[in-house]
This record gives structure tokens, sequence and C-alpha cells, in this order.
């Protein structure tokens, strides 16, 4: 075997770092160098190191114009080519000379085992390979019909697929089973982390794409739709509350208890959707039946709209109780505060499981502004109710 020269090295050192690790590296060097070794990483690879380059060090067109992170969309941009096969019948004296003639021989975590359509039989782990017979088969010794990701799955589903499994390497075949390639489970897991971490913007409308280097008019394209939206939808609840003018005007303290009710049942929405949110990517959501979600988020808004309701049926008691216009009214108001309360934090911790599942059934990502619509909900449902309660109970 050849001896490798420094570039060779290097790459290998980089191709077995993660994409960080391996960018401290390549800072040290030359532009031009960094430019040349680049190109000798798979494609994936190369784009995620320089990522994380210091910007005057990239090369051009590597960062996508400061527009963010490239977010890979399929398997194939994480594939690495397969470093060593045989096939099936291979003695294990043959198959450690072929891990041997391997291009980078320390890259390699698994011996994969294939038959005469390059489809997988199985696999073996060097350790047991190294410490077998060299005229025993690796038949004898492999691990048959291993776990492997189909390549036409999408990112998000290969991570629910392998969450649970922690192998550091996955194999990538067809819908044949021939063996395309391997995925490092570390990448696979980087990808996990950045589509939970990007929840908390997708769920106001803020792409997953942006970072705080986005070039602000990039950035404004981005988000001002939603907002526009939002606005559209704030509308909604702004005409449930304009049908109720009357009532307010014969009642001015319920006015004060409305941004009350709207943050309580608003925030016991949010709850909702970001477990369920979690629960989508982590593949949580499918194991059980929605309706029992459905039901164990409803039964917390009510339970914790009921505890948030008596502390503010209290207050407006206490409210009501010393304005003139509406001391009488004071226990009927109090009781329209607990009811309104309570049914607010049910109906939006119902939404906040029912709104990211639909979006799904339709085909949309379940992150993206979820927030916006649950918002509106919550706002209308919660508004009507109080003021509507209020206009039957107290007027």
């Amino acid at each position: 075997m050849k001896e490798e020269t420094g570039v060779q090295k290097l790459v290998r050192t980089l191709r077995a770092r993660a994409p960080d690790d391996a960018a401290e590296l390549l800072a040290r060097e030359s532009p031009e160098f960094i430019r040349d070794t680049l190109k000798l990483l798979p494609d994936g690879h190369a784009r995620k190191v320089a990522e994380h380059l210091p910007l005057h060090m990239r090369p051009i067109g590597s960062h996508g114009g400061g527009e963010g992170v490239a977010i890979p969309e399929s398997l194939i941009e994480l594939m690495d080519p397969i470093s060593a096969s045989v096939p099936v019948g291979t003695t294990v004296a043959a198959a450690v000379e072929a891990v041997r003639r391997a291009q980078v021989p320390t890259e390699l975590t698994y011996l994969y085992v294939t038959d005469e359509g390059d489809k997988l039989v199985g696999l073996v782990v060097l350790r047991d390979l190294m410490l077998s017979e060299p005229d025993a088969i690796v038949d004898q010794i492999m691990l048959p019909r291993p776990f492997a990701l189909n390549v036409d799955l999408s990112l998000s589903n290969a991570c629910e697929a392998a969450v649970r499994r922690h192998y550091p390497v996955y194999p990538v075949v067809d819908t044949e089973n021939r063996l395309l390639g391997q995925v490092r489970g570390w990448r696979l897991f980087e990808q996990q982390i950045i589509e939970i971490s990007a929840q908390s913007g997708q769920m106001v409308g803020v792409q997953k794409e942006e970072r705080s280097f986005t070039p602000l008019f990039s950035a404004f394209l981005k988000r001002h739709p939603w907002l526009q939206l939002n606005l559209l939808t704030a509308f909604l609840a702004a005409f449930v509350v304009s049908s109720f003018t009357g009532t307010i005007e014969k009642v001015v303290a319920l006015a004060a208890f409305l941004p009350v009710l709207a943050g309580q049942s608003g925030n016991t929405g949010c709850q909702a959707l970001a477990m369920t949110l979690r629960g989508l990517a982590l593949g949580d959501v499918d194991k059980r039946p929605k309706l029992h979600l459905v039901m164990r988020e409803g039964a917390l808004g009510i339970a914790n709209g009921l505890l948030v309701g008596l502390v503010a049926a209290a207050a407006m008691w206490f409210y009501a109780s010393r304005q003139p216009e509406s001391a009488a009214q004071a226990p009927m108001l109090a009781l329209v505060i607990l009811l309104a309360m309570s049914g607010a934090c049910l109906m939006s911790g119902i939404s906040g499981v029912l709104i990211p599942l639909g979006l799904r059934r339709v085909g949309a990502d379940p992150a993206v502004a979820s927030a916006i619509f649950l918002t509106t909900v919550t706002d209308i449902i919660g508004m009507g109710l109080m003021l509507g309660l209020a206009t039957i109970l107290v007027l």
C-alpha cells in the first residue's frame, strides 16, 4: 500500500471529524489550500465545513451568498461512498485484505456483505473480522439483514428511524435493497438538532435557513409575509370583540381582563404546540392514537385553566367590587372569568395538538407559523367565550 501524502492524511482527518472541528483545522491554512482541500471531501461534508469557516476564508459560493446554512434536503447529500464491501462466500482472510485496500481504512466501521446484484445481505463488525479464523467465511460472522435507510426517505423520517438505534454508521439502500452508500450517525443527529432548534423560529414564521448573518433584505422578505398573515387573522379576533361592544360598554371591568385571558390561554396552547412539534420531530406522536394526545392536552388545559381561573376570578371579584358600576355584579363576573378561563385553556390545549397535526395532514410543515394560527384560534375562542358568557349571565 502506497504511503499517504500530507494532503491525503489531512483529508482523511477532515472526513472523520465533525464540520466545526474540521473547519478549525483548516482555518490554519491559506484560502487557496482550503479551496483545493474542500474539493477532495464529499460535497455535503465540504459544504458544512465551509459554513464553519470564517467568512473571509470561505470559498466563493460555499455559503450561499450569506443566505445562512444550507439545509440538506435528502440522504444523498449526507451520504458517503462505501469504503469496503465483499461478496457472500468471501473468506475472512480475503475480507481483511479488502479492508487493507480501502481508500481510507481508518474510517471503516463495518464491512458490508453483498450478493451478486449488489444487494445488502449483511455486515461484519471489524472487531469480529479480526478475531475470526482466516479460513472462515464472512457469512458465518456477519449480522444478516441489517437495518438500512432507504435513499428515498426524507431527512426527518431518516432521523426518526435512526433515533432509537444509535449506530455509528447506517447503510443506505434503494427500493431493491442495493447498497448505495452510508451515512454517519452523528450527521443524522446533527440534522435532528437543527430541525428541533429551528422549530421555535418556524412557529412564528422565521425560516430555518435564516441566521444572524442573513442579509437584512432577505430576512425581511422571509418574515414579512407571515406578519401580513398574522394581521389578517388578528382582524378576525378584533371582529369578535367588536361584536360585543355593548357588553364591554356596560361592564367596563371585562376590558381589563381580556389580555389576561388571551395571555393565559395562549401560553397553554403554546405549551401543547411545543410538545406536539417535539413529538412529531422525535416520532413519538405516531406511537399512540391521536385521540389520546388530544385528550391528554385537553385534560392538562382544563386543569390548568381551573387553577388559573380561580386566581383570576378572585382578582375580578376584588377589582369589580371596588367599581361602583359593577360592584353588584362582582360574583357573577368572577364566575364568568372562571368558566371562560377553563374553557379557553381547554380549547387552546386541544388546538395546540390539532393545528400541527392538521398541517401535516395536508402536506404542510407542522412547524411553519403554527403559533400564528394558534394565537388566532385561542383569541377568538377565549375572548368570544368570556364576552358571550358575560352577555348571557351578567346583562
